[in-house]
């Protein structure tokens, strides 16, 4: 493997590696992925791509932004390697670029989501040094838009 790591801040980009995406979530079209963009884009959504040679085989969105309780912060979201990547090292390529994506932004601390039944990623996030300090509680205002 021939690993590299790019940072997306752009929607044509972004839109090209859409495949990747469906991995994780198989129903979202190019429209509605076009439209979810245009909604983050403004609001510090980036993606981090990696790439075996010129196949994208991983993908992690990423959100900086700023909380009272503990300031500056970088969020990973969604997360997704191809199957055949998994368990490579691809994973751990991901937390070390975005951890010091941190520091050089001057973050105080990283965050994800996970859904409380997906236990293979809660030990890999234990083993880059995450630990749960609290729940995230959501009310599903509409079960249709959840994919």
């Amino acid at each position: 493997m021939n690993l590299r790591t790019e940072f997306l801040y752009e929607k044509q980009p972004m839109l090209k590696q859409l495949e990747v995406l469906q991995v994780l979530y198989p129903s979202l079209t190019p429209e509605q992925y076009a439209a979810e963009l245009d909604l983050m884009l403004p609001h510090n959504y980036s993606q981090l791509a990696v790439f075996d040679q010129d196949e994208c085989i991983a993908i992690c969105g990423v959100w900086i932004g700023n909380k009272l309780w503990v300031g500056k912060y970088l969020e990973l979201d969604n997360i997704v390697v191809k199957e055949a990547y998994r368990s490579k090292g691809v994973g751990e390529l991901i937390f070390k670029t975005l951890e010091q994506k941190a520091k050089e932004e001057a973050c105080n601390m990283l965050a994800l989501d996970s859904y409380t039944t997906n236990f293979k990623a809660h030990k890999f996030f234990y083993n880059q040094g995450f630990a749960p300090k609290g729940f995230h509680f959501i009310k599903l205002l509409n079960k249709n838009a959840v994919r």
